[in-house]
């Protein structure tokens, strides 16, 4: 009797996912994520030919995750009351909007300015997360959100090449990726309002419409004090802030110590794309069946470590074919639009290296870095959550994993402003120096920590509670 009603509820049909269902929600996220992914190798760049600092670069950085975290917990509650087609539809217009400036920005003030409005816009991803849920039932929702994380791989892989194309196709011309990226805004757009469905019935909007706010600063910090998950979120945050600015910094590195334009940067970027989609999508399965999530922690941690450290070691040698000056002129040329400036008084944001010693060993090491780095970064968040949810009741899941998304955001903003400034101050290779050497200190804090078994224990007393009513 018992075998029969375990096996039951698994061929219930209801518990399939529904594939034609969540299609076309996954296929705007992937469109909308390719807007995203194109402009992410040439921002910074994008920004050094208008003259930034690595400092305003950094300021550039943070204002997209900033904006994000005021206005997307409002858009997703504008979306509880009035439907997600109509909210999902009025942030991808902000994004639109704010890749049209983006290619037309003849100022870095303007160029800020589009980074704002997509921010503040930015409800779409959480906003298709939402349509998710409303889709799939219990038994299927980790499958269902699982297709949006497979969207973002492929769009960190074809976004990038999709960059390069357009910059190959318009001889380097950096405004030419932000419309192409607008181009796919449009078209998520038009997919959103022909094609996807309003998931949330208008008998089921506006009931949670009186609940408190699900943040606030005195919740976060009970749930840091918590003593099975506050090391973890605690640990989600530090790492975020090393690791964020590699992130962020990378195009600027590279451009510094290798003399890689945007078209070479978005070949990094897609190597590091492929190396990601493998890890999440088949391999961090079985490995964490095998080792569990404590052990791939560590194993994050010490690799970003490692691929941190491999990067700051990578010497300034440009690739053979390299000219500083055909660079500059890139660079300088590429802002078509900024007619008042003379493209030989313009100067870069950022030292380019020299003609001499061109060689392949600076790409060779680059390249060699990012396997650990790829690596570790994923494979750590997502066994730090993974853990957190089994340390946990329930009834906490939601909110705990509320909080370590919170905690990112907040962490992505912060990242890039002090590695923009440790970037500019101490040199280009010093984000990385301290970044390897912090993410080493977490790991040792996070070896005498996060002790096993906790997850048993916890499930352990869970059953004798459950078992004593």
């Amino acid at each position: 009797m018992t075998k029969t009603s375990v096996s039951q509820p698994a061929s219930n049909p209801e518990d399939k996912l529904d594939f034609k269902r969540i299609l076309p929600i996954f296929v705007v996220v992937l469109i909308d994520l390719l807007g995203l992914t194109i402009i992410i190798p040439l921002l910074p760049l994008y920004a050094a030919s208008f003259n930034a600092s690595p400092l305003l670069i950094g300021v550039i950085g943070a204002t997209y995750p900033v904006f994000q975290f005021i206005g997307a917990p409002l858009l997703g509650r504008l979306s509880d009351r009035y439907g997600r087609k109509p909210i999902l539809i009025i942030s991808q217009i902000g994004t639109l909007i704010g890749f049209i400036l983006l290619g037309f920005a003849n100022t870095i003030w303007i160029l800020l300015l589009s980074r704002m409005i997509d921010g503040i816009s930015g409800a779409n991803i959480s906003t298709a997360q939402a349509a998710i849920s409303d889709s799939t039932t219990e038994k299927n929702r980790t499958q269902g959100l699982g297709l949006l994380g497979a969207a973002f791989g492929l769009g960190f892989v074809v976004g990038p090449i999709i960059a390069f194309l357009s910059l190959t196709a318009s001889g380097n011309n950096y405004h030419a990726p932000a419309f192409v990226a607008a181009g796919f805004s449009f078209a998520s757009i038009l997919l959103t309002w022909f094609w996807l469905p309003e998931t949330l019935p208008a008998e089921q909007r506006g009931s949670h419409a009186n609940q408190k706010p699900s943040f606030s600063f005195s919740a976060l910090f009970s749930a840091l004090a918590h003593p099975a998950v506050g090391i973890l979120l605690a640990l989600i945050f530090a790492q975020q802030i090393a690791f964020g600015g590699f992130e962020q910094l990378l195009p600027l590195f590279t451009l510094s110590q290798l003399g890689l334009n945007a078209s070479g940067n978005s070949i990094i970027f897609v190597f590091v794309g492929v190396i990601v989609v493998a890890v999440q999508g088949g391999l961090i399965g079985p490995w964490s069946r095998k080792y569990g999530e404590r052990k791939l922690i560590f194993a994050g941690l010490a690799l970003l470590a490692i691929g941190l450290t491999l990067t700051a070691l990578t010497p300034r040698i440009p690739l053979p074919g390299y000219s500083k000056a055909e660079l500059q002129a890139e660079m300088t040329s590429s802002g078509t639009f900024r007619t008042h400036e003379h493209p030989t008084t313009q100067n870069i944001g950022v030292d380019l290296p020299d003609d001499s010693n061109n060689g392949w060993l600076g790409l060779g090491i680059i390249l060699l870095a990012m396997i650990p780095t790829s690596i570790g970064g994923g494979i750590l968040q997502p066994s730090i959550n993974s853990l957190i949810t089994k340390r946990i009741r329930k009834d906490e899941i939601g909110g705990m994993l509320g909080f370590s998304s919170s905690l990112l955001s907040g962490a992505n903003a912060i990242a890039p402003l002090l590695g923009g400034l440790i970037f500019q101050v101490f040199g280009p290779a010093a984000p990385f120096w301290i970044g390897g050497f912090v993410l080493a200190v977490l790991l040792v804090v996070a070896i005498q920590m996060i002790k096993p078994g906790d997850e048993q224990m916890f499930a352990g007393g869970l059953a004798r509670s459950a078992s004593s009513h």
